[in-house]
């Protein structure tokens, strides 16, 4: 089953002090191009989250976004008791020492002294680090569910198009064997014109209708065309085939490019438009498959 390139994925996790948001986006691209909207919480996790994204969605514009909020709010600051008490202590000795009595506040000076207010930084322990590395899994997975489901839509269209091109493929032939009876008469009736009935050999006039027999003869490039149309049909059932299904598709191409220029025929040239036509709307599908 072929997937989309394109596809959303997003999870939730509380961890500590804080609720986190996941979202994961991707669109179509030639290889794995990877972008991490980290919070500087989270730096620190940011090879282990590219580990997962390349374990998990292979191929593709992949943007991760992460957003949290606490939702315990403890103050960002605090006062340093215990060093407060400790600089206050060591004052009183200090005076009793040099026995100097003043009715100075201490603990004025105590605040004053360095270190007395203490910031608290957020951060992650180990255990909510797993917990988060599991929330991105998780969104991982509701993306490859998304990316499934836009397969399914995208095999339906392309089988669609591809059935269009076999039809005008089948209906070419019915055009086919008009063409040699119309070259044939074209030349008798420019020999005619030019009154050269008498001199032209009956051989070599069939000599020459062999050469446009074998010049206009389409019957390889309906073959290989038609083979090329069935394994393309092969390939939409096979799991991460987009670059193979691209290949296929420039085979195509080629075998309908070389149908127009045989075609000598307009009949047969606008069914090859109307498969060109279907083959671009392949072309661009396939550049968002997997």
């Amino acid at each position: 089953m072929i997937q989309s390139m394109t596809g959303f994925g997003k999870s939730e996790i509380t961890l500590q002090n804080f609720h986190v948001n996941i979202e994961i986006r991707s669109l179509n691209s030639k290889f794995l191009d990877l972008s991490l909207k980290l919070p500087s919480l989270f730096k620190e996790m940011d090879f282990s989250v590219r580990k997962i994204l390349k374990e998990n969605l292979k191929r593709g514009k992949i943007e991760l976004t992460i957003h949290y909020e606490k939702i315990n709010h403890r103050k960002s600051s605090f006062l340093d008791k215990e060093k407060i008490i400790d600089y206050h202590n060591e004052l009183k000795d200090i005076m009793d020492e040099l026995d100097y009595n003043s009715d100075k506040n201490l603990l004025g000076y105590a605040l004053r002294l360095p270190d007395i207010i203490q910031h608290s930084n957020d951060n992650l322990d180990k255990e909510s680090g797993e917990q988060l590395l599991k929330a991105i899994e998780k969104a991982c997975k509701e993306m490859d569910l998304f990316r499934k489901k836009e397969g399914l839509a995208l095999e339906k269209e392309l089988s669609n198009y591809l059935s269009n091109i076999l039809k005008n493929l089948s209906t070419i032939s019915s055009f086919e064997e008009e063409r040699l009876p119309k070259v044939k008469n074209k030349l008798l009736k420019a020999i005619e014109e030019l009154e050269l009935k008498s001199k032209v050999d009956e051989k070599r006039l069939e000599q020459e209708l062999i050469y446009y027999a074998e010049k206009i003869d389409i019957t390889e490039e309906k073959v290989r065309l038609s083979e090329h149309c069935q394994h393309f049909a092969e390939a939409l059932k096979e799991n991460g085939s987009g670059k193979k299904l691209g290949f296929i598709t420039q085979e195509m191409g080629r075998e309908i490019n070389t149908l127009g220029s045989k075609a000598h025929n307009i009949s047969i040239q606008k069914l090859v438009v109307g498969m060109k036509d279907e083959l671009e709307k392949i072309k661009e599908q396939v550049l968002n498959i997997l």
